[in-house]
C-alpha cells in the first residue's frame, strides 16, 4: 500500500507539483489573446443561455440553460467556500485577486475546451447526446489516439466518479452531524437512495435535478452575501483597494506576500473553476444548440458565475467581518466562513451555510456520477457495465458518508486529475486549429447580420463529426 501511495504521490508531484498551474495559466493567456479577448468580446451574450428553452421538439433533448446549470452545479462546491477561506488564510485577501485573474483567463479555455466537445458530439438515438475529452480526442486526433482517449477516461471516472463522490458523501454527512445532529449512517441512507433515483434516470433526469438545485442554491447564497455587502457598503472600496495592494506586494498581510498571495490564487481558483481540466465538457456535450461556439460562450459563463460571482461571495463575507485576522493559525476553512457569517448575521446563518454545503455538495455528486458515466460510454456500450457504475457510485458515496476516514483511501484523486489536465491541455493545443476554425465560422456569421450563428456541416466535410447532431433547431 506504501508503495501504491508512493506511485500517486510521484504522479501528483509530476503533475500538480511541478508545471501544471502555471501551463494551465500560460495556454489560458494564449486562447486569450490569439482569439482576440474572445470571452469579453461575448460576455454579453453569455445572458442569453439564462433564458433558453429547449425548442427541438424532442422532450429528452438538454437544452443550453440545462447544460449550464449542471456544470455549474459542479464547479461550485467546498472551493467556493472552504476553498476561498483557505486561499485568504494562507495567502492574504490578494490571493482573492489572482483568482479573478485566472477565472478570466480560464473563460477562454473554458470555451474553447467545451466548444470542441459539442463539435464532436455524438447522437445518442434518443434525443440527446454524448461527448467530452475522450470523444474530442477520438474522433478529432483520430484512431492512433484512442489509447489517450482510454486513459482519459479511466482516470475521470476513478477521480470524479469515484475519488470525489467520496469526498462529497463525507461532506455532506460531516455537515448534516455538526449542524443538524443526524448520524452519518443516517446521512448515508438517504443520500445514496436519493443518488441512485437520480442517477438511475439518465442524463435527463440529472439535467433536471440540476435545474431545480442549482439556482436555489447559488440565489440563497448570493442573495446572503449580497445582504452583508449592503450592511457594510462603506467598507467595501477599502475591500477592494486591499485585495489590489496585496496582490501586488504593496501592503503585505502574510507570510511571502506577493508570492503567497499568487500562488494561493492561481492554485484555489483552478480547483475551483475546472478550465482546462476537461470535466466541464464532458457536460458541455449534451446540449442541443445551433453551433458548437454557443455552447462554448455558455460554458464560459459557468466560469464567470463560478470564481467571479460565487468566490467573490464568501471573500466579501470574510473580510467585511471581524473573524479574519491576517497571519492568524486556528481558524480556516469552512469554519472561517462560517464564523463569520454569525459575525455579521448571527449564530442561525450555521444553519444556513450547512444548508448551502449540503447542496453544494449533492450538486457535485451527480455532476461527478455523470462525468463518470459519459466517460464509460466512451469504452463501451455494455447496458451492465452501466449499470455496475450506478451502484459503485452510489456504495462510494455510502461509504464516503458513514466512515469518516473512508476519503483517505481515495488519495489518488488529485493525481489522476494532474494526468487529466495534462492530456486535455495536449488535446487542445494539437486541435486549436480545429477550434478556431468553428470560432472564425461563428464570428463570420454574426459578421454577416446573422443573428443565431448556425453550424453547416458541409462546411467542415473534412472533419469527423456527426451530421445528425447538427439540424439547427436548437436556441441559443
Amino acid at each position: 500500500m506504501q508503495l501504491v501511495e508512493a506511485f500517486f504521490a510521484l504522479i501528483g508531484d509530476l503533475t500538480w507539483g511541478w508545471a501544471l498551474i502555471p501551463f494551465l495559466v500560460v495556454i489560458g493567456i494564449f486562447f486569450t489573446v490569439v482569439t482576440g479577448f474572445v470571452q469579453l468580446r461575448f460576455f454579453l451574450r453569455m445572458f442569453r443561455v439564462l433564458s433558453s428553452k429547449n425548442q427541438s421538439g424532442d422532450p429528452n433533448a438538454i437544452s443550453a440553460r440545462e447544460a449550464l446549470l449542471l456544470s455549474v452545479g459542479g464547479r461550485v462546491g467546498g472551493g467556493n467556500i472552504a476553498g476561498v477561506a483557505v486561499a485568504i488564510t494562507l495567502g492574504g485577501p490578494g490571493a482573492v485577486f489572482w483568482m479573478w485573474a485566472v477565472a478570466l483567463v480560464g473563460m477562454a479555455t473554458s470555451l474553447i475546451e467545451c466548444s470542441l466537445a459539442q463539435l464532436y458530439k455524438r447522437s445518442t438515438g434518443d434525443g440527446t447526446y454524448r461527448g467530452g475529452p475522450a470523444r474530442t480526442i477520438i474522433h478529432g486526433l483520430g484512431a492512433d489516439y484512442r489509447w489517450l482517449a482510454v486513459l482519459y477516461a479511466l482516470c475521470l471516472m476513478a477521480s470524479f466518479a469515484f475519488g470525489f463522490n467520496a469526498f462529497q458523501g463525507n461532506t455532506v454527512a460531516g455537515a448534516a452531524e455538526e449542524s443538524l445532529g443526524i448520524g452519518r449512517l443516517w446521512t448515508g441512507i438517504g443520500l445514496t437512495v436519493v443518488t441512485g433515483l437520480i442517477v438511475f434516470g439518465g442524463i435527463h433526469r440529472i439535467a433536471k435535478a440540476a435545474d431545480v438545485i442549482v439556482p436555489i442554491m447559488a440565489v440563497g447564497y448570493i442573495g446572503m452575501a449580497l445582504v452583508i455587502i449592503l450592511l457594510n457598503i462603506t467598507e467595501v472600496p477599502g475591500v477592494i483597494y486591499t485585495i489590489v495592494l496585496n496582490a501586488f506586494g504593496l501592503e503585505e498581510v502574510v507570510g511571502g506576500g506577493m508570492g503567497a498571495a499568487l500562488a494561493q490564487g492561481l492554485r484555489r481558483g483552478l480547483f475551483s473553476n475546472e478550465a482546462g481540466l476537461g470535466s466541464a465538457p464532458n457536460v458541455a456535450a449534451t446540449a442541443e444548440v445551433r453551433h458548437p461556439i454557443s455552447q462554448g460562450i455558455t460554458q464560459s459563463f459557468s466560469v464567470f458565475i463560478d470564481t467571479m460571482i460565487i468566490c467573490t461571495c464568501t471573500a466579501l463575507i470574510i473580510l467585511l467581518g471581524d473573524v479574519y485576522v491576517p497571519g492568524a493559525e486556528g481558524v480556516d476553512g469552512v469554519v472561517l466562513t462560517q464564523q463569520s457569517l454569525a459575525s455579521h448575521l448571527g449564530g442561525w446563518t450555521s444553519y444556513f451555510l450547512t444548508g448551502a454545503v449540503l447542496l453544494f455538495a449533492f450538486s457535485s455528486i451527480i455532476y461527478n456520477y455523470y462525468l463518470g458515466e459519459n466517460a464509460l460510454s466512451s469504452m463501451t456500450s455494455s447496458t451492465m457495465a452501466l449499470h455496475v457504475l450506478r451502484v459503485a457510485v452510489m456504495g462510494v458515496v455510502f461509504l464516503g458518508a458513514t466512515a469518516p476516514n473512508a476519503t483517505s483511501v481515495f488519495f489518488f484523486s488529485d493525481p489522476l486529475m494532474g494526468v487529466l489536465a495534462v492530456v486535455n491541455l495536449l488535446a487542445l493545443m494539437m486541435l486549436f486549429p480545429t477550434a478556431k476554425r468553428i470560432l472564425d465560422d461563428f464570428k463570420s456569421q454574426l459578421r454577416e447580420g446573422v443573428a443565431r450563428p448556425v453550424l453547416n456541416p458541409d462546411n467542415f466535410a473534412d472533419l469527423d463529426i456527426d451530421r445528425s447532431a447538427w439540424t439547427g433547431k436548437a436556441p441559443d
